[in-house]
């Protein structure tokens, strides 16, 4: 998968990519981890845990680990809810919306250009999907 996305973002093969987790299950997935809203912190990914999250954990075994809880972002907690109620993992990647050389999308015009420009099948944004 970290092979994929930075095929798709035109990025170096070396380059990682980080989850995202649920505030409340951190823990059970990451030694010593807790609140980390803003993927300031890495921690090593519990051994018994590395093989059912391989995109996100780096070469030395450990996560740039960014917490989500439900009162921060009600919708995207909800969606790796939904995540962990289907799979049983409440991780998911998480990496910047921007393809090589431009900025980080920061608008609704911003993220259908990088769209319209990208390898991305599809976009979506609040309750619009546009596909090519």
């Amino acid at each position: 998968m970290q092979a994929r996305l930075n095929d798709i973002k035109d990025r170096e093969d070396f380059r990682p990519v980080a989850p995202v987790a649920l505030e409340e299950d951190v823990s059970d997935w990451f030694e010593n981890a807790g609140v980390s809203p803003f993927m300031l912190f890495v921690f090593p990914v519990k051994d018994e845990k590395a093989n059912e999250i391989p995109a996100v954990r780096h070469t030395d075994g450990t996560a740039r680990v960014q917490t989500i809880n439900k009162d921060q972002h009600p919708l995207y907690h909800e969606l790796i809810k939904e995540f962990k109620a289907i799979t049983g993992v409440p991780v998911l990647v998480n990496t910047s919306f921007n393809t090589r050389g431009e900025p980080i999308v920061c608008s609704p015009r911003d993220a259908i250009e990088c769209f319209w420009t990208s390898p991305f099948d599809a976009l979506i944004i609040n309750s619009f999907i546009l596909q090519k």
